[in-house]
């Protein structure tokens, strides 16, 4: 998309200086660019910001955020589908990027990763393996998908196993990216959360039902 309109940009560029083009046509070709530059915007922020963990420790130390970790493999049909469903939602896009540095991680990388002064290895076990930090974040269940909230000092707040929803996990990311796992019970949370109708534009769907 960046390499189309980047090419049509030039190429207006290079019509102007030489005098080949009519206002009428500068006109419409500056609009296609605008189109093709907004188009670019929107997609782009319809996706979630995924980076690598170094990439987290990096921005983490400008801008301490929490962190969000799915963990996945190459086989798993329901990490897919989670992908194609809850991860694309455009509302939880919004939220997890706003609040969270967002880890995809496949629980049979092979190559190291350091991480709160550990290195972490792939451990050949079996047909497949695992990766030695995917089996510590996960407290040994290797089951995907999974998901996992970590502290803005990549310290473990919780894993949460199976395929959420847009509804579920639109309110554990709420549950834990606001700090309301310190304070109030999920039970209680959920039936506030879903009271305020979770996705209201107006009103912070708890902040004005349990205060801050």
């Amino acid at each position: 998309m960046i390499d189309i309109c980047h090419t049509l940009a030039v190429s207006i560029m290079n019509l102007h200086k030489d005098f080949m083009i009519t206002y009428k046509q500068l006109t419409h070709n500056v609009l296609l660019i605008l189109l093709c530059f907004i188009g670019m915007g929107t997609a782009q922020s319809q996706s979630i910001d995924w980076v690598s963990w170094d990439e987290a420790v990096t921005l983490n130390k400008t801008q301490p955020k929490k962190i969000f970790v799915d963990v996945y493999t190459e086989w798993c049909g329901w990490c897919k589908k989670m992908d194609a469903s809850t991860f694309s939602h455009p509302r939880i896009v919004e939220y997890i990027n706003e609040h969270y540095y967002s880890v995809k991680f496949d629980a049979e990388y092979k190559g190291d990763i350091e991480l709160n002064g550990r290195v972490y290895t792939f451990v050949d076990s079996g047909k497949k393996g695992y990766h030695e930090l995917a089996k510590e974040i996960l407290k040994g269940q290797m089951s995907y998908p999974t998901i996992v909230f970590m502290d803005e000092n990549f310290l473990l707040i919780q894993p949460i196993k199976g395929f959420q929803d847009v509804k579920t996990f639109n309110q554990i990311i709420h549950y834990f990216g606001e700090d309301y796992h310190k304070r109030t019970p999920w039970q209680k949370f959920t039936q506030i959360f879903n009271a305020a109708q979770g996705f209201n534009d107006n009103v912070h769907p708890v902040k004005s039902a349990i205060g801050n």
